[in-house]
């Protein structure tokens, strides 16, 4: 990917560069958490408003099943996919004006809200009293281990068939033991133990075609991933950092819902 490569030829510093930035190392960069945008890691779709020049999101050199950063847009090529530790997992409710309406995102439903027991179903879509759709959303909190061993954190939010993946991935993380390698013992190890490799696939149904996610474990995390993934998990449990939508409520609705042909 173009700006991947650039994006490294970038970082190849000269010492006396990284000794000048060594000396005042992170001074001025340090801001409040609660105002710290958590990214999504989202798939782009053949309407995906990152895919139209016409757009303001436009992403030069992004194709149709790619994944993106909705704060930094910096694109990952679907086939090679991305190495990722989860750390957090939640589920969401979300509420939205349906298309034909307008479209736009209308808010987070609280698990605890009765209205969710009183939704009907409309084909593949739950609908709640008001009118409006309701949404179920599987977020997964995680780090993106990128191939110079930085580490990004975003959430990929599992949406519509898309939740599929993310039961099928939460069943494997449950399921995982290994063995302790001097006394044999077998144990279950914490979630951000483990790396894994995110990529998409083509599906198609009566309606159309569209990317979805694949999932595939990869091994062992390194130790120092493994504790910065341990401290991420803290910050969230915590609540020092969440995720954020991008600036325009129908914009974040759009990327993994309305742009899906079910």
């Amino acid at each position: 990917m173009s700006n991947q490569v650039a994006m490294k030829e970038s970082t190849e510093l000269s010492t006396d560069v990284m000794d000048d930035i060594l000396e005042y190392e992170g001074e001025g960069a340090v801001f409040d958490s609660s105002e710290m945008q958590i990214p999504f890691l989202r798939v782009l779709q053949a309407l995906s408003p990152q895919l139209n020049k016409k757009k303001s999101e436009y992403i030069e050199g992004a194709s149709s099943g790619d994944m993106f950063n909705t704060v930094t847009h910096e694109f990952f090529d679907g086939e090679k996919g991305v190495n990722l530790v989860p750390c957090f997992q939640t589920t969401k409710y979300l509420e939205f004006t349906p298309r034909e309406q307008g479209g736009g995102f209308r808010g987070e439903i609280p698990v605890s809200d009765p209205i969710l027991t009183r939704t009907t179903r409309n084909g593949s879509k739950e609908i709640l009293p008001t009118g409006n759709e309701l949404v179920k959303s599987d977020q997964h909190y995680c780090l993106v281990v990128g191939e110079d061993g930085l580490l990004q954190p975003v959430v990929v939010d599992m949406k519509s068939t898309q939740l599929k993946v993310s039961r099928r991935w939460k069943t494997q993380i449950a399921i995982q033991k290994i063995a302790h390698p001097k006394t044999g013992k077998i144990i279950k190890p914490p979630l951000f133990a483990t790396m894994w490799k995110l990529t998409t696939m083509e599906e198609s149904n009566d309606q159309g075609s569209w990317s979805n996610y694949l999932i595939a474990k990869v091994g062992v995390a390194p130790r120092d991933v493994r504790l910065e993934a341990k401290s991420f998990r803290d910050s969230i449990a915590a609540g020092e950092v969440k995720a954020a939508p991008e600036e325009g409520s129908s914009q974040a609705s759009s990327v993994n819902k309305d742009d899906i042909p079910f």
